[in-house]
């Protein structure tokens, strides 16, 4: 049985009550938002992911130095506007930092208009156990503290806390949320302030003005309260969410606030200067290394190169390739022509395939499978590879691109199919997850030129510069089948495929499916790994369906990107693999 408490999880230290605020009620909706509250002493509220002190209700810089050591492990609490930080920091100076962020805050004016969600996406409350779930996916797409369930779901009805979702209309996905907290209702802040906190959008959304949407819902329901001002904390360097802000009417305001040292905040206040060129494939590798207490000394940042120390034991590592690959695995992974050898020759389905030639016999061949995928036998990354080839004029512009990467070209069947990746560390599989090329959404309004470069650019910012769309002569191959170019202003809601490669890099994006692979995938993939004698591999299958037995594999990847599979373990089950005594 669900118990829905009638107030959020607050409390306080010393005389505090929180059992002297209420709830909204039927006979009058907005009685517990417009009745004035008493001010509460030493004020707490736990949102889920941890907990806010309001530090100006706090009887001494003392009492707050002691709550925020009292944080649970894996949580995360915050004390907001601490009017003397370094009174607080005295107290407990190995323990607590102040964190390096800004305060900011828009005023709240009932009578001005707000916009309403952005075409395509609607705003809504949680309503379900699914919906807390979807939150937590997204949070650890970003590597954030997730949400306890139980707590959330038990106070989802509370006035203190609003927990909204952002919805694409078309899907039906979870694509966005935001947590608001009333100032009044939770703390019994005499200014009648408000805030909101973890602002996170899908970054594999195709879907435009996401989290303003989500801001504009909490001015819109705090206005009606008759709150006077929404404030948020913001990390001075995040440049793109500062810049968001402004434009929604935020201006910095005076105010500090103060953490407690944990794992999770170690980036703050720790010097991570020799792991900041790094990318993303190498810092998840890294960030796991170091919370075990593995010593990291990085050889080469442009390559991502690095050397894991732990009782005398030392693994060198690129990304996910480590000197635990031989250079015999490493030969069969890098030719894709020798891979689908090797697999073949164990009873593994592969596609047909041959090495280009000469213009009659590439004709041949093309005419035998009536379409064909042609790539470079040594690229990775997704580059230089065209999918579906049908025409001979294409075929031979699509050579001539691959040849580029250097290296032999292949021409190989295509099978139709979706993009799956699996993860095998240590022999097993770890991860599963179907990929998809790059699509845009029409608005009605933009180009479709426009439309890729802002996709591009948010893809961009939400990998570290790892996936961006490419605008070329494969991607206008791929409009054109379509009967666009990239001139055109498709109409509005209308989706877009803008490539035919699902690559990341390429722009693509990737769901997870790992609870759904079916036991022959599963089994194919971990035989696939075993005969090319590799224990760290991402082999790309296509499949009908990942829960489907029907597959054939198209190529092995000897240094998986181990950053695109939330949310599961991959980068501890790979640590797990090298260091197995920290597991």
């Amino acid at each position: 049985m669900d118990f829905t408490p009638s107030v959020p999880s607050l409390s306080g230290v010393g005389k505090s009550d929180p059992h002297s605020f209420t709830e909204s009620t039927g006979d009058n909706p907005m009685s517990s938002f417009t009745t004035p509250q008493p001010s509460r002493r030493n004020a707490i509220i736990d949102i889920g992911w941890g907990r806010l002190l309001f530090a100006p209700s706090f009887e001494s810089p003392k009492l707050i130095a002691q709550e925020l050591q009292n944080e649970q492990e894996g949580k995360r609490d915050i004390a907001m506007y601490v009017e003397a930080p370094q009174l607080v920091l005295a107290d407990a100076p190995a323990n607590l930092f102040l964190d390096p962020s800004l305060i900011f805050r828009r005023t709240l004016e009932p009578a001005l208009p707000v916009e309403g969600p952005v075409p395509g996406v609607t705003i809504r409350s949680l309503s379900t156990r699914a919906d807390i779930a979807a939150i937590n996916r997204l949070y650890s797409m970003r590597d954030m503290v997730p949400l306890d369930p139980h707590m959330v779901w038990a106070q989802r009805n509370a006035d203190a806390i609003i927990y909204l979702i952002a919805e694409d209309e078309r899907t039906g996905n979870v694509i966005g949320s935001v947590i608001g907290v009333d100032h009044l209702i939770a703390f019994g802040d005499q200014q009648g302030g408000s805030s909101f906190w973890c602002l996170v959008v899908d970054p594999q959304t195709a879907l435009p003005g996401v989290g303003q949407s989500l801001v504009n819902e909490l001015i819109t329901r705090f206005s009606e309260r008759g709150r006077a001002c929404l404030d948020l904390s913001v990390l001075h360097t995040n440049e793109n969410a500062i810049g968001l802000y402004q434009k929604l009417g935020f201006a910095q305001t005076a105010g500090f606030v103060v953490k407690h040292k944990n794992a999770i905040n170690e980036s703050l206040f720790v010097d991570t200067t020799d792991f900041a060129g790094l990318n993303p494939y190498a810092r998840l590798i890294i960030d796991e290394a170091r919370r075990r207490g593995i010593s990291v000394d990085v050889l080469d940042t442009e390559a991502a190169i690095f050397k894991l120390r732990y009782c005398g034991h030392e693994i060198l590592c690129r990304e996910s390739l480590t000197d635990l690959t031989g250079g015999v695995a490493m030969t069969w992974c890098q030719d894709k022509v020798l891979t689908l050898r090797r697999l073949a020759s164990i009873g593994l389905r592969v596609p047909r395939q041959q090495v280009a030639a000469d213009p009659h016999t590439n004709a041949a061949f093309l005419r035998k499978h009536g379409a064909i995928v042609v790539k470079p036998a040594l690229g990775e990354q997704g580059r230089g590879i065209s999918v579906d080839v049908r025409g001979e004029q294409h075929m031979a512009e699509a050579i001539e691109r691959a040849e580029k990467e250097g290296g032999h070209v292949v021409l190989e069947e295509f099978c139709a199919g979706q993009d799956l990746r699996i993860v095998v560390i240590g022999y097993k599989v770890v991860a599963a997850a179907i990929r998809r090329p790059a699509h845009i959404v029409g608005d009605g309004v933009s180009t479709i030129a426009a439309l890729i470069e802002r996709q591009s650019a948010r893809r961009a910012a939400a990998t570290g510069g790892e996936s961006k769309i490419p605008v070329d002569t494969e991607t206008e191959r791929c409009l054109a089948e379509q009967g666009l170019t990239c001139d055109s202003v498709p109409e509005h809601g209308r989706p877009i495929q803008v490539r035919k490669t699902a690559n990341l890099h390429t722009g693509g994006t990737i769901h997870d499916v790992t609870a759904a692979l079916h036991p022959i995938l599963r089994e194919a993939a971990e035989t696939a790994a075993r005969a090319l004698r590799i224990p760290v591999v991402g082999l790309d299958f296509l499949v009908p369906s990942p829960d489907s037995p029907e597959y054939v594999i198209i190529e092995a990847n000897e240094r998986p990107g181990l950053a695109n599979h939330d949310p599961q373990p991959t980068a501890q089950r790979f640590i797990d693999f090298l260091f197995p005594v920290t597991a």
